[in-house]
């Protein structure tokens, strides 16, 4: 009988110069995504530029009071999951976990504020095409804040109990891919629904 030994070859999980197979697939995932979000925006804009009526959108632009501050709290939480990303690949496991929970306590934080203010929406989802648009909209991008939630979690978890270091973290730069497009996202919706009605 006669040994076969087959060479080793290391995956793909970090090193440097090469992307793991799951971030190329995650990045196919975010632009169909995107594409989405896109038709979706497009939908908005065309109805926007159509002869109304009465005025575009009804009861004037959408108060920012709560929206603004959201919109900042988002944007934070995709900084700190940039520097804990930063730390994992100097080998700081810890700090990386500490980003994660932060990062998910930050998103928490935009997920309640919404609820909040959707719940002082003077419209509603069948009052109209701007309520419909509204709702479906920023529901479908809370539906993929809702998953990031899940992945910071899970990534949080893996890395408390010591998944990752400086060469193993594919799937920190996998997760945290998706996390900034939910973040990409929120500003094109941020944009489109509060700050074009301000600007004619």
């Amino acid at each position: 009988m006669t040994d076969v030994s087959l060479e080793r070859v290391p995956l793909p999980v970090g090193s440097i110069g090469r992307r793991a197979t799951g971030w190329w697939a995650m990045l196919f995932i975010v632009a169909t995504e995107a594409a989405i979000f896109a038709y979706l925006l497009f939908s908005y804009y065309f109805f926007a530029i159509q002869p109304h009526s009465a005025p575009w959108p009804p009861g004037g632009p959408p108060e920012m009071k709560l929206a603004l501050p959201n919109t900042i709290v988002l944007l934070a939480s995709s900084g700190v999951v940039w520097w804990g990303e930063q730390g994992i690949r100097r080998g700081r496991s810890r700090r990386l976990a500490l980003a994660l929970l932060i990062a998910f306590v930050l998103g928490a934080i935009f997920v309640g504020v919404q609820f909040l203010e959707w719940s002082h929406k003077t419209f509603s989802f069948s009052s109209g095409v701007f309520g419909s648009l509204y709702f479906t909209i920023t529901g479908f991008h809370m539906a993929h804040v809702a998953v990031g939630l899940v992945v910071l979690l899970v990534m949080a978890l893996w890395s408390a109990l010591g998944c990752f270091n400086a060469v193993r973290h594919a799937a920190i730069s996998t997760g945290t891919l998706y996390w900034h497009f939910v973040d990409v996202v929120w500003l094109a919706v941020f944009f489109t629904f509060y700050i074009t009605p301000r600007i004619g």
